[in-house]
């Protein structure tokens, strides 16, 4: 493992998790009376119970780690001191060369079954294009791994938001499907939902699977990647005045006490680069969004499901781009919105400034010319 001062950067989220970042050590703290929290843990380490899991992308110097070629990776950093992220931690990727063994050797396993059974629950967080809760929960519990829900951040009243969003979504589909009178069609709207949003009862979207001529694994695999695309349809709805907001305060903050002229400089071209990365992100991401409206409108307005099978086929790649660009902008969002909370002052000093920026815009792939 290697010594990773950057977890300083996270250190801004003490007490929160992100769409790129799983805080088990803040969860750890927060949860230690919870009986729950010990019962039903996310790893079977204690030592990786407590640490911050990320997607990260990798730099120049990093692609070497693996026998294949990747730009995002999931890391894993065990903080030195749970209670004070400043002081650094260890890390490793999942999946770098000799993974297995610096695994086993930093979570600190006493068989083989507890390691083999944490090497499971980080391949499939490494599958997923970001950490959001939603889909984190349901990649494990496809997979019948039912960690407390202390671990998902999900408030009900989210939870409720995301299911009427995705009622309106296919209300018209189940209707088509179940030509049914109104109110049989909206008692089924409600179910076809339930088991759209949740990997419970596939039995019950057979007749959407019959009629885009998918066998079952198609079809589920198919479904988890359009279950994402709602997911992340409705949290763009959600972020994109929350962004805007943000990039708002990023526009207008300033350094506390003196910072020298290279310092500024640097600060305002950042801030551009940062604002640029959104904007093009922002672009991709409704681009992305566009190929499923047009393939689901193609399914509800002329009835053909041939586009739309195909879509579902395409999905997965389409899914882990969206994924990592609306994760990237929910990261921004939570991270800013927990450092400076509404009424709080718009300043900070340059040296976390610069850490934090430089966080937001390598995650984001931007260069910075002023960097050099």
């Amino acid at each position: 493992m290697s010594i990773d001062r950057a977890v300083r950067c996270l250190s801004g989220l003490n007490a929160a998790s992100s769409s790129r970042v799983l805080n088990l050590a803040a969860i750890a703290l927060a949860q230690a009376e919870n009986e729950e929290h010990r019962r039903r843990p996310f790893f079977e380490s204690h030592i990786l119970n407590g640490s911050i899991i990320l997607k990260h992308r990798l730099r120049a110097d990093e692609t070497d780690l693996f026998a294949t070629k990747r730009t995002i990776a999931t890391k894993i950093i065990v903080p030195f001191e749970k209670k004070d992220l400043r002081s650094g931690g260890r890390s490793l990727f999942v999946g770098q060369r000799g993974y297995e063994t610096l695994l086993d050797e930093v979570g600190n396993y006493r068989d083989k079954t507890g390691l083999l059974r944490d090497m499971e629950v980080l391949r499939l967080l490494d599958a997923l294009p970001s950490l959001d809760p939603f889909l984190l929960r349901e990649q494990l519990r496809a997979s019948d791994i039912h960690p407390d829900a202390c671990y998902f951040s999900i408030s009900a009243a989210d939870q409720q938001r995301m299911f009427d969003y995705s009622a309106q979504e296919i209300r018209k589909l189940t209707g088509l499907a179940l030509n049914r009178m109104s109110k049989k069609r909206d008692a089924s709207t409600g179910k076809m939902v339930e088991a759209l949003l949740s990997n419970e009862g596939p039995e019950r979207l057979d007749p959407i699977r019959l009629a885009l001529k998918l066998d079952p694994e198609e079809f589920t695999e198919g479904v988890f990647s359009w279950r994402g695309f709602l997911y992340y349809k409705w949290c763009l709805q959600e972020v994109w005045p929350r962004i805007i907001q943000v990039l708002r305060d990023i526009k207008a903050i300033h350094t506390l006490g003196k910072a020298d002229s290279q310092q500024q400089r640097f600060i305002s071209d950042i801030k551009r680069a940062l604002i640029l990365g959104v904007k093009t992100s922002t672009e991709e991401v409704r681009r992305i969004l566009s190929v499923y409206d047009n393939a689901y409108a193609q399914l509800i307005e002329h009835q053909d499901p041939s586009v739309f099978r195909e879509f579902l086929l395409d999905a997965p790649t389409l899914f882990v781009e969206l994924g990592e660009k609306i994760g990237l902008m929910s990261h921004v969002v939570s991270f800013w919105q927990y450092r400076f909370p509404e009424g709080a002052p718009r300043a900070a000093d340059a040296d976390e400034l610069v850490a934090i920026f430089l966080d937001f815009t390598q995650s984001f792939g931007v260069a910075v010319k002023a960097a050099a």
